[in-house]
């Protein structure tokens, strides 16, 4: 979740003592980690799910603030755009209650959620992109009342120093430009946490890596963007391009962009620390008062804050994370690639896959990341935005494979090893991963439905784009409160 910031405006004082500080937050990152200082006793999950609020019609509602005061509960908080959300779900151990605990208490919270924005006349909405959001539905107005947010927009484009160009190529074309950073909150995702011990991490930050591609594919939910049917994860480009701080000069000079795959395997959760460091200048420069050195020399554990803050402005699709709980040191890494939605049975079966693949895939004695290339898992995840479930990715000791063949026959068995390896039992697991074979068997996830509805509507009673979108969005929300897996809808 975001760290809210006050409003205010940077000199090059505030830049200058910033940087020193980060260096000085590096280095004692680097002294806990020589000391162990780290829990690893008791690792735990989480989740994080970005929601959008449209009205009765389906259509945008920018009430973020309005809903939240309605629900009043400090899981909740807002997001970047006035028609988003985002709910924290408690962290907990993997397998503490079984799947069903989970997924009764994200439903339980979600359902409360939803009844108390619907006081205010708006109503929550799982999915990557939403259907039914216009060019006007994204403008400066849009921007969350947050302070956090404006800042974060001004020095986006302070350092970019002309309007965004966003531009996607699918079944149609997108093409616009933006003079604020508000479609990226047309982006919302679900994010996955696994706490690791330190000398874990880059295993599991490796294994994550080769499996985004895989991951998006499954689960694409975002074919439509400002009334264009683009890729099936149409979010994974506009994300991209919406926060992106680089002209096209400094884009051909190499400059690395802030939403970032990253450019290698790593050996240490220190490399991405460190490279966050040397390639990225801070975007918001607020320094605590806290000494890291001082608190680790009288045995107390520093927050980090520079570090953390700044970490928070990169936007790796696989974002280590640090932070300190119950006066307790960790670290984990943060899954950003996947869409919201459609169902929370289709989020907790991604969460099923994600874990237990990482956790095979770390387990093998040949792991994979030392027989894949680093650019080919980044091709696997630009090729799964775009194609979706229909995806050929490629997979090493079998080349260039369809994805529903790849899951099947490979990786799907492994994601049951490592659930069962997690203490997970096969009267769990099934559930779970049975959820994502049926996916593969039907060829069917929340991208391609919603295409199909689409044209489904458009097709018979022709209403015109736009009331399409709009209809199948409402028809979407139905099936959502069902809480069937997406491949079970109906298109009719």
């Amino acid at each position: 979740m975001g760290r809210d910031v006050p409003a205010l405006v940077f000199t090059r004082e505030d830049r200058r003592r910033y940087r020193i500080k980060m260096q000085e937050c590096l280095e004692a990152f680097a002294q806990m980690l020589r000391e162990s200082r780290f829990e690893t006793e008791r690792p735990q999950v989480g989740l994080e799910i970005e929601l959008n609020l449209v009205d009765d019609r389906g259509e945008p509602a920018m009430r973020n603030s309005d809903a939240l005061e309605a629900i009043a509960d400090p899981a909740w908080s807002t997001e970047l755009g006035r028609f988003n959300l985002e709910i924290n779900i408690p962290p907990r151990q993997l397998t503490a209650g079984g799947p069903d605990a989970w997924e009764t208490e994200i439903r339980a919270a979600l359902n409360h959620a939803e009844d108390r924005a619907a006081s205010v006349g708006a109503h929550l909405i799982m999915v990557g992109t939403l259907p039914t959001l216009r060019q006007s539905d994204v403008g400066e107005a849009a921007l969350s009342e947050n302070p956090r947010y404006r800042l974060l927009n001004d020095q986006v484009f302070a350092a970019r120093g002309e309007d965004l160009h966003i531009e996607v190529d699918g079944v149609d074309r997108l093409r616009t430009y933006a003079d604020t950073i508000t479609p990226e909150a047309a982006c919302t995702s679900t994010q996955f946490h696994l706490q690791v011990a330190p000398e874990e991490f880059p295993d599991y930050w490796n294994a994550a890596q080769a499996i985004a591609g895989v991951q998006v594919a499954l689960a694409a939910n975002s074919p439509f963007l400002l009334g264009k049917e683009l890729w099936h994860e149409s979010r994974i480009p506009l994300f991209e391009q919406a926060t992106d701080t680089r002209p096209q000069e400094i884009k051909a000079q190499g400059v690395r962009p802030r939403v970032w795959f990253g450019e290698r395997w790593i050996n240490s959760v220190f490399d991405l620390f460190e490279e966050n460091l040397r390639y990225f200048p801070a975007l918001l420069p607020l320094c605590d008062e806290q000494d890291p050195a001082e608190t680790l020399d009288r045995g107390d554990i520093p927050e980090l804050g520079e570090l953390t803050l700044h970490n928070g402005t990169i936007y790796r699709w696989n974002r280590p994370v640090y932070a300190v709980a119950h006066d307790k040191p960790h670290v984990r890494v943060e899954n950003r690639v996947l869409p919201a939605g459609p169902t929370v049975a289709d989020t907790l079966a991604n969460g099923a896959f994600y874990y237990g693949l990482t956790r095979a895939l770390v387990e093998e004695e040949r792991p994979v990341w030392s027989r894949m290339s680093f650019s080919v898992a980044e091709d696997n995840l630009h090729t799964a935005a775009r194609h979706g479930i229909e995806a050929h990715l490629y997979w090493p000791g079998v080349g260039e494979v369809t994805v529903p063949e790849l899951v099947l026959r490979r990786l799907l068995p492994l994601a049951h090893r490592g659930l069962e390896l997690s203490g997970m039992d096969s009267a769990w697991r099934e559930p779970l991963l049975g959820i994502i074979e049926q996916r593969c068997v039907t060829g069917r996830n929340g991208a391609v439905w919603q295409k199909e509805m689409f044209h489904h509507i458009d097709a018979g009673a022709r209403p015109g784009r736009h009331e399409a979108l709009r209809r199948m969005t409402q028809q979407y929300m139905d099936y959502m409160h069902l809480n069937a897996p997406v491949h079970t809808w109906p298109v009719d």
